[in-house]
């Protein structure tokens, strides 16, 4: 008894300061999603304190509700859905290429060679960069006279169109981030006995039965939490679309939405903002629950055996 009641004494500072710094600000900002903006009423021509507004913040996002009509094209409540899908467009797509090349390169660093440390170090420079100094980099790479069209032999606006963009953005946040998906793979791979693969050339096993019959069951765990914290960092992307697009060309992701949001209202922006971590929660709930990402648990369940 003296033993927990001594633990829980040392976890309350930090309960505390979680309960400050995280559990405050999103209460906060529930609180703040059921109350109106103070602004102009169309219908009075008067200035207007906030007050109670229910559902109407929430109603303004999902069902592009602009003062109980639909919103005018071209306004925030009108972008909710362009967003959301924009912003799973590059959470899928760059999660993707990541995990493929991040797989790719911890297999490769996971070899012994002469040079390998020297490898590991240069391949975690570009996740080592600041973020905003990565987009900055990727825009002049991708502007009209940069190196791209240098280099290709092209006269491609890849900022002033759609598509050219999207991938823009996405070539560059995969070149920012697969060194930490290698990382963390490169992590499961070492814990992989030698004497496994050992046992299965033995057994007369070729290098893809080794790959798939090994590699890829006893890497899972490590795999899935890979993959869990990619997904979640990408659908709160921000940099690098808004410093290389401004968010312009329908690249526009829910946290560039919520940041235009709150220089309009603080109350919306608060809605808008509880939907994307409702959000965020959910796909973070069905990777631990439903697809095996939950690393605590299983070493719990493990080391339980």
């Amino acid at each position: 008894m003296t033993q927990g009641r001594w633990a829980y004494t040392l976890l309350t500072p930090t309960l505390i300061l979680l309960a400050v710094v995280i559990i405050y600000p999103v209460v906060n900002a529930i609180i703040m999603s059921f109350q109106k903006d103070a602004g102009l009423n169309p219908a009075t021509g008067f200035f207007e304190e906030g007050g109670p507004a229910g559902f109407d913040n929430y109603a303004h996002w999902l069902f592009q509700q602009c003062n109980g009509a639909p919103c005018p094209p071209g306004t925030l409540g009108a972008q909710f859905w362009n967003s959301f899908g924009t912003t799973f467009f590059f959470t899928v797509v760059t999660v993707a290429f990541e995990t493929v090349l991040g797989f790719w390169m911890a297999v490769i660093m996971a070899r012994s060679f002469r040079g390998r440390s020297a490898v590991r170090a240069a391949v975690l420079v570009p996740w080592a960069i600041p973020t905003a100094v990565t987009a900055k980099l990727w825009f002049f790479i991708f502007a009209f006279d940069g190196i791209a069209n240098k280099l290709f032999g092209t006269q491609i606006l890849w900022t002033g169109s759609e598509w050219p963009a999207k991938w823009a953005i996405i070539i560059a946040d995969v070149w920012k981030t697969t060194p930490f998906m290698a990382l963390l793979i490169l992590a499961g791979l070492q814990l992989i006995p030698d004497e496994v693969y050992e046992a299965a050339k033995v057994d007369g096993a070729s290098s893809w039965q080794r790959f798939t019959q090994i590699t890829l069951p006893l890497v899972k765990p490590a795999l899935m939490v890979a993959v869990l914290f990619r997904v979640l960092d990408a659908l709160r992307m921000f940099d690098l679309p808004y410093i290389m697009t401004q968010g312009g060309n329908n690249t526009s992701t829910l946290s560039i939405l919520v940041v235009d949001q709150i220089r309009q209202g603080f109350n919306a922006a608060a809605a808008l903002s509880t939907i994307t971590f409702l959000v965020i929660f959910i796909v973070a709930f069905i990777f631990v629950r439903f697809l095996g990402a939950n690393a605590v648990g299983a070493a719990t369940s493990s080391g339980r055996k």
